[in-house]
């Protein structure tokens, strides 16, 4: 068989070419597909006036907005305080758990001390434990503080803050511990040389270098206290202290019964404060989980 012609290799290679970009066009069509589907489901039930959860169509019959305008003005449903309340809860968390792991994995990371690998194996081993096997413990824990210190008792976001630190902070630690690590230590021994402290070598030298991997931590951290319900239901009791979460779950339980409509209207204006944060720190977000995969 004569051997082909630079000009059908040519014409075979843009042909492979082509097929590849359009399998990967089909795989990126069903992945978005897949994303936006349960999105489109949950706007069809919020703008449909009757409370149900079964769609026939994308656009109900006698769609309307008016389940938004019930969420963000009726007295009855404090809405936009569940918003405010999980937003600082959430960002306060974020920033404390930002803060202080940053603090705990530069110790671990550049200094050697007694005790460091019992404390880094031990910070690990809490976190095998989750949160919801302390629920009872931390409960108590809350109901005594709150004796002496009321900001940080039940039903206070002192409290939920304090929990979630504690829940936040071993994973984070060895994840920004391991950023650390791939840092060259050049950098360090040249800042001491010239006579610089630890800590101004860790504000000026190395926290720079650290942003995306601080942008990492903050979104996720931010994500899983701003969606968490179980231990918000159980720390906080005034309806007026609830968080977003918990508040919405009143339009599917027994409150305010079954109400999917405005549930779904609520859930996505919900969403929003995420969307933004992840749209504010996509650059810093995509580097910082990128970032460190290679050390050479």
């Amino acid at each position: 068989m004569p051997d082909a012609t630079p000009s059908q290799r040519t014409g075979s290679l843009k042909r492979q070419q082509r097929l590849n970009i359009a399998w990967r066009l089909a795989v990126a069509f069903l992945a978005i597909l897949f994303s936006l589907f349960p999105v489109l489901l949950i706007f069809s039930t919020s703008i449909n006036p009757i409370s149900s959860v079964t769609v026939t169509q994308i656009i109900p019959q006698n769609a309307t907005l008016e389940n938004y305008r019930i969420m963000l003005t009726d007295p009855q449903f404090p809405f936009k305080i569940w918003i405010w309340n999980s937003i600082k809860v959430s960002g306060l968390t974020a920033i404390f758990v930002v803060a202080l792991t940053s603090l705990a994995a530069f110790s671990f990371s550049r200094f050697r001390f007694r005790g460091r690998q019992s404390l880094l194996r031990t910070v690990l081993l809490v976190q095998v434990f989750p949160n919801i096997l302390a629920v009872t413990a931390l409960y108590l824990i809350l109901l005594t503080l709150g004796k002496v210190i009321p900001f940080l008792g039940l039903n206070s976001h002192g409290g939920l803050i304090l929990i979630y630190l504690g829940g936040a902070m071993g994973f984070n630690t060895w994840l920004m511990k391991g950023f650390y690590d791939t840092v060259p230590r050049e950098l360090d021994e040249a800042a001491y040389m010239d006579g610089a402290s630890s800590w101004y070598t860790f504000s000026r030298i190395i926290f720079p270098l650290i942003r995306p991997i601080l942008a990492v931590i903050f979104i996720l951290t931010f994500i899983s206290t701003y969606s968490d319900y179980l231990l918000a239901r159980v720390m906080l009791t005034d309806k007026y202290q609830y968080t977003v979460a918990v508040g919405l779950s009143l339009f599917i339980g027994d409150q305010f019964s079954q109400r999917w409509n405005l549930f779904a209207a609520g859930a996505l204006m919900a969403a929003l404060p995420t969307l933004v944060l992840f749209y504010l720190v996509q650059d810093q977000l995509q580097s910082g989980l990128t970032v460190g995969a290679v050390k050479g």
